[in-house]
């Protein structure tokens, strides 16, 4: 069985891909959502993690429901 070859991203790389600032890339790794790796004073993480983390992010449909509650209907309409 052949191991695939890792490709490693920086963190400006993984935030950009992620669309998130670099501040919020590092909260991420930090609480533990994203792993990375600290070699030396270097940071990186592998692009499959990052696309692992991707996939996982995705929005369940009929989840947001609670973003767009039905107006309350006043108490002397009829």
């Amino acid at each position: 069985m052949a191991e695939q070859e890792i490709i490693w991203l920086s963190t400006a790389e993984a935030a950009r891909r992620l669309g998130i600032t670099s501040r919020t890339l590092y909260r991420l790794i930090d609480e533990g959502q994203l792993p990375a790796y600290k070699f030396g004073r270097v940071i990186r993480l592998r692009e499959g993690d990052v696309e692992a983390f991707i996939e996982a992010s995705r929005v369940e449909p009929g989840s947001l429901g609670h973003l767009y509650p039905e107006p309350a209907q006043r108490s002397d309409e009829g």
